[in-house]
């Protein structure tokens, strides 16, 4: 008999999934050896059925791992169906053409047996710290440049870890304790996740998950389908240019909104390039899946039923669809911008749901020795100011397109031998708005070593800045600068030992008119530090003057 579950029971149970993957999340946070998992929270778990749909992600999830997930685990499943597998197994796989879009996010998969049936899948996935090659960094030409590219392939079969791969593996990385330690936390990430479903299921009497998925996914399905039915049919474009390494592209996207189904297409946006920025698809489908349902249904958690009336396609080849031998290291620099266009696209139909621009997230890789002689590999990130939108002012440095936590100095400074020297708001930096563009961030640090070190920039919004919407003004423009010059966002460049790197963080865009902000408002953004008196008067004109203090 297949059971039935009323609103109340439904809900606890949908919840108490949701706990299982926040549970694993937090196994896997404090068993990481990298930063990028203890501090920076880049990571996703994330629970599926025994048809291989997603049910439940962790609170602490990366958006872009969300919509790339169902996708890696469907090509898991063809390399290695569900009859094949057994209790214990562990499958993995880092291949950015069916995952997250580059080697650096590896995807650990371990099926849930109850009672000798399969019962569904469990699934981490987290950036590692090192995959070897160049190193994370756009400056590599071919994908075979950019490290270990893993097959899906078994890395524990019944419970035995496959030594020679683990080996392989620690070869061809510059911190291998810190690799490995990161690949064991998601082992036992999935464990955990394991064990907690079994219970979850003997507790509440289930001999399958199937009945509640099917469930949970017809309530987001139909949630997002009233959601879509309140707009508009409507038919929207929007374009924007990014600098690409050494050339500009144009991303172009078209959104076409009919009853209950919607469609984002990309046709028209330009090709890849030589360096590792381009953007393989799935990772472009992730990003406008997590763009549409922050706009649609943001109030329920995360599952393939949201994503069930939305299709999104873009035209192969295309520096949002790469194939190899293109690199895509540094896909984010460009795949950050999907959300930005779709939200432009979908301002005119629905105007109080969408941000103006954002300032993105800045990351940046160093790669040297410690004086000790120590191999050393660091990540950094920094994020620029959000959006404003309807209502709201933007936030400061706030991460857009992404969620991803910083690495406290504390922590980041014995980790890669740069001394921080500064952090501070950048005043000006958000754009002028009824609604301002949160203000971005000034951050210096200094090679501490005594080593050259290398300093590999990830970098956007340098030539092209945060737009606003409705009459917003733009925010200030991303800037790098060593001992005073500045240097290009994308690239290779080497700190000597003393040298200064300051970062300085793009603003957000503003939303809806100048002159609609009130005075107040203004005079207390010189009093928050956001604005200097000059700015206020060059963004808001002469009604500016003398205010603050």
């Amino acid at each position: 008999m297949t059971p039935t579950f009323d609103a109340v029971d439904l809900s606890i149970l949908w919840e108490r999934l949701v706990s299982i993957t926040d549970e694993g999340a937090t196994a896997l946070i404090r068993t990481s050896f990298s930063t990028l998992v203890r501090e920076g929270f880049d990571l996703s778990v994330l629970i599926f059925d025994a048809d291989a749909r997603m049910i439940a992600q962790s609170t602490k999830c990366i958006p872009v791992f969300i919509g790339t997930a169902p996708i890696t685990l469907s090509h898991m499943l063809r390399k290695f169906p569900g009859a094949t597998l057994d209790p214990g197994d562990v499958v993995i796989s880092n291949d950015p053409t069916i995952g997250t879009g580059h080697m650096y996010d590896l995807a650990v998969m371990r099926p849930i047996f109850r009672n000798g049936t399969l019962a569904g899948y469990a699934m981490s996935i987290t950036h590692l710290p090192d995959i070897g090659g160049m190193g994370f960094s756009v400056s590599a030409t071919e994908i075979y440049h950019e490290g270990l590219r893993l097959p899906i392939t078994k890395l524990v079969k019944k419970g035995v870890l496959d030594d020679d791969l683990m080996e392989l593996i620690k070869l061809n990385v510059r911190v291998p304790d810190q690799v490995a330690g990161d690949i064991f936390a998601n082992i036992s990430c999935t464990s955990v996740v394991v064990r907690h479903v079994l219970e979850f299921m003997d507790e509440y009497g289930l001999a399958s998950l199937t009945p509640l998925a099917d469930e949970i996914l017809a309530q987001s399905e139909n949630a997002v389908r009233q959601a879509l039915l309140a707009m508009p049919d409507a038919e929207y474009t929007s374009r924007a240019q990014v600098e690409a390494y050494d050339e500009v592209r144009t991303l172009r996207c078209r959104v076409v909104k009919a009853g209950d189904r919607l469609t984002v297409d990309f046709e028209g946006t330009g090709p890849c390039v030589g360096a590792g920025i381009n953007v393989p698809f799935p990772y472009t489908r992730a990003m406008a899946l997590y763009a549409l349902k922050c706009i649609t249904t943001p109030g329920i958690p995360n599952n393939d039923g949201a994503t069930a009336l939305i299709d999104v396609v873009a035209p192969v080849g295309s520096i949002l669809a790469a194939v190899p031998p293109a690199p895509s290291a540094g896909r984010h620099t460009i795949g950050h911008f999907v959300v930005p266009l779709i939200f432009d696209a979908m301002a005119r139909i629905v105007p109080d749901r969408v941000t103006a621009a954002s300032g993105l997230i800045d990351i940046m890789t160093f790669q040297g020795r410690h004086d000790d002689g120590r191999e050393m590999a660091a990540n950094y990130f920094v994020c620029g100011g959000f959006g404003g939108l309807q209502g709201m002012d933007g936030r400061q440095t706030t991460p857009g397109s992404s969620n991803m936590g910083t690495t406290p100095i504390e922590v980041f400074e014995p980790l890669s031998g740069l001394v921080v020297e500064e952090k501070s708001l950048l005043a000006d930096s958000g754009g002028a708005g009824a609604f301002r563009g949160g203000a971005g961030q000034t951050v210096v640090m200094r090679n501490g070593t005594a080593r050259d070190m290398v300093f590999f920039a990830m970098a956007n919004r340098t030539m092209f800045a945060a737009e606003g919407l409705f009459g917003g003004r733009p925010g200030a423009r991303r800037r790098h600068m060593i001992d005073g010059v500045e240097v290009d966002g994308q690239g290779r460049h080497v700190l000597v030992p003393g040298a200064e790197l300051r970062l300085e963080q793009a603003g957000g865009g503003g939303y809806g008119p100048p002159d609609e902000r009130p005075t107040t408002a203004i005079a207390r953004d010189i009093d928050d530090g956001f604005l200097t008196p000059e700015g206020a008067v060059a963004s808001y004109g002469p009604r500016a003057a003398g205010l603050g203090g």
